[in-house]
């Protein structure tokens, strides 16, 4: 069945880095477009970043765009997500998932930023 792995979340200061990884299963993974979505505690889950299934199609919520940097290895089932220059906002639980009509969400990773 559809699974999603998300993993490489942590704690970090504001104006770091952290990469996250989302391994996926269960599906032809490369006829896919994937995306990055997040939820901050007490919100709604909203998009953060998505990549097309060749990864020649990448397009950003503005509030990362030039932070944040999508990118996916078809050979390796994997989605990632490389996040710079954090801020507090940042915080949430970051999943991945289909760009369109996700389901089968996985637990997330949480991504804390904070001093």
């Amino acid at each position: 069945q559809v699974q999603f792995v998300e993993s490489g979340g942590g704690l970090v200061q504001p104006g770091g880095s952290l990469r996250l990884s989302c391994a996926a299963s269960g599906f032809t993974f490369s006829s896919y477009a994937m995306s990055w979505y997040r939820r901050a505690p007490g919100k709604q889950r909203d998009l953060v970043a998505s990549v097309s299934s060749g990864g020649n199609i990448i397009n950003y919520a503005d509030s990362v765009k030039d932070r944040f940097t999508i990118s996916r290895l078809n050979a390796k089932n994997t989605v990632y997500l490389q996040m710079n220059s954090l801020k507090s906002e940042d915080t949430a639980v970051y999943y991945c998932n289909f760009a369109t009509v996700p389901r089968s969400w996985g637990q997330g990773t949480q991504v804390t930023v904070s001093s």
